[in-house]
């Protein structure tokens, strides 16, 4: 698919910023209009179709992630057009559909980019963080970091797959769920509605433990086998735990509903304090408490590729992108079942 000819390559968008942190019910965020950063040799011009609004969105609205660019745009789940590429955007070129996740960039160099694992490189960027987002009509992205994506699945659809779906898939890969396992999931906002749809594809029983009623119907909905509340206990042993839920009191819940040998893989990038935990109740008998920390390219590539085969359900609370102030702050009062994603005016 290509874009009609004579269409303007544009040098400044409409854009959303982080003017200040504060509550999402105090509106940190102030609509503008802004330069494009420079393309650069590997770079994609994007026009933005949709862009899924995540819950570390949230935090750097709100100040729990300090901010490394000033008045910054969030937004890390990008769908959208290729406008146009610079001389080193290798395989992608100007009307491809392409999408922009977290991670957007690293060294290539450190031993951790060396391993294989350069999600942890020290050098990495971040969509939203340190580079400018999707709340806006248009981006910059490092072709590097950025993905083809297929026609056919709606916009919205695919958004939350770029972030939501990429580090559930991370985070149940570190879970180390056993076939036919058994799964506890503690939250079921975005990430966790994807990742429970993509364990149960593979065989597995699914626990859900929330706080919010209508993500428990949800999560029945779509196949778990029980949804209780948060600090519940699930009415079997586990072998394996995920942690959406931004709140360090669950885990020694989610530890002590683990099996003998089960891991607890905290999927989100800003956790509460932990409690003192028990080490005869939480951690023995080989249990596991690990942590997430973003993704690599080849989870990305597996996640798409899985849900490609597995098509989940993606349920979207669709906002227009001149209400992503609304959508943040829904989301920071527990109003959105599934995901919010914001569509082009």
């Amino acid at each position: 698919m290509t874009l009609p000819a004579g269409t303007t390559v544009p040098t400044e968008t409409t854009a959303w910023v982080v003017e200040r942190a504060a509550p999402a019910a105090e509106r940190p965020l102030l609509r503008v209009r802004r330069p494009l950063p420079p393309l650069g040799p590997a770079g994609l011009l994007v026009e933005v179709a949709a862009c899924g609004v995540c819950r570390t969105d949230l935090h750097l609205a709100e100040g729990d992630l300090p901010p490394r660019v000033p008045r910054c745009t969030p937004g890390h789940e990008i769908v959208g057009r290729v406008l146009a590429a610079g001389p080193e955007a290798e395989g992608f070129a100007r009307g491809d559909r392409v999408g922009v996740a977290w991670l957007a960039g690293t060294c290539g160099e450190c031993a951790y980019c060396r391993r294989g694992r350069e999600n942890l490189c020290p050098s990495s960027r971040y969509t939203g963080w340190d580079v400018h987002g999707g709340y806006a009509e248009h981006t910059v992205a490092d072709a590097r970091f950025a993905y083809h994506l297929p026609e056919g699945p709606p916009d919205a659809e695919l958004a939350p797959l770029l972030c939501a779906g990429i580090i559930g898939y991370r985070a149940l890969e570190r879970a180390e769920l056993p076939a036919g396992g058994v799964l506890g999931i503690y939250g079921f906002g975005a990430s966790a509605h994807l990742t429970a749809q993509l364990a149960l594809a593979r065989g597995a029983t699914v626990h859900v433990l929330t706080r919010s009623p209508a993500a428990r119907r949800l999560a029945l909905e779509l196949g778990a086998a029980s949804a209780g509340g948060a600090y519940d206990a699930p009415p079997e042993p586990l072998d394996a735990a995920l942690l959406f839920a931004p709140v360090g009191d669950l885990v020694p819940y989610a530890l002590a509903a683990l099996d003998r040998g089960g891991t607890l893989a905290v999927a989100g990038i800003h956790l509460t304090d932990i409690p003192v935990l028990n080490y005869q109740k939480h951690l023995f008998q080989e249990r596991t408490l690990r942590s997430v920390t973003a993704n690599t390219r080849t989870d990305g590539r597996a996640c798409l590729a899985e849900a490609a085969r597995h098509r989940p359900v993606v349920h979207v609370e669709p906002y227009p992108m001149r209400h992503a102030d609304d959508a943040l702050a829904d989301l920071a009062a527990d109003r959105v079942t599934g995901v919010a994603v914001l569509t082009a005016d």
